[in-house]
């Protein structure tokens, strides 16, 4: 539902948004000239000292600090693992899994989509939209090599959605 501008005197319809306070809780409807005017002066930090500022932007960008040392210490160290472990390259995601104990239809799905076993499911995708397009009956040029390959690329993509969970 659009109302009238907020702003005193406007009659104009007051389709734009803006913050009446810090917790984004309850809004002004201004008309556009009148919500640009007001953005222009707004300050979300105003009336904060610069270790509030501090604060509010650590608790924004990182979650709330956790209370518990304890967990806080051990969350901290296992980051710090995770961290030399990918800036070494010994992390443990970064191994593929053996072709063996993926299964057959798993890595013949791969195959057929031409990725790596270690291929991502937005690969996957990515991948599956592009020779869908490349063979897909109604658009290419040879029917037939298209319908047989186009259901090949169907059956790998259905075949990886269920290995991804999808």
């Amino acid at each position: 539902m659009i109302t009238k501008c907020d702003h005193p005197g406007c009659t104009k319809a007051g389709t734009c948004r803006a913050p009446k306070n810090r917790d984004l809780r309850e809004y002004w409807h201004f008309c556009q000239k009148h919500a640009a005017e007001y953005n222009k002066n707004w300050n979300y930090y105003a009336n904060m000292t610069p270790q509030e500022i501090e604060e509010d932007w650590e608790r924004q960008t990182f979650g709330a600090p956790l209370k518990d040392t304890k967990t806080a210490n051990a969350n901290e160290a296992e980051y710090v693992q995770f961290l030399n472990d990918f800036i070494t390259g010994r992390s443990r995601f970064d191994h593929a899994p053996k072709p063996s104990k993926l299964g057959t239809n798993i890595t013949n799905a791969f195959r057929a989509l031409d990725l790596p076993i270690t291929a991502t499911w937005r690969e996957v995708g990515a991948k599956y939209r592009a020779l869908a397009k490349k063979h897909h009956p109604d658009t290419a040029e040879n029917k037939e090599s298209a319908t047989t390959e186009f259901t090949k690329i169907t059956n790998a993509y259905n075949t990886l959605k269920q290995y991804f969970n999808k």
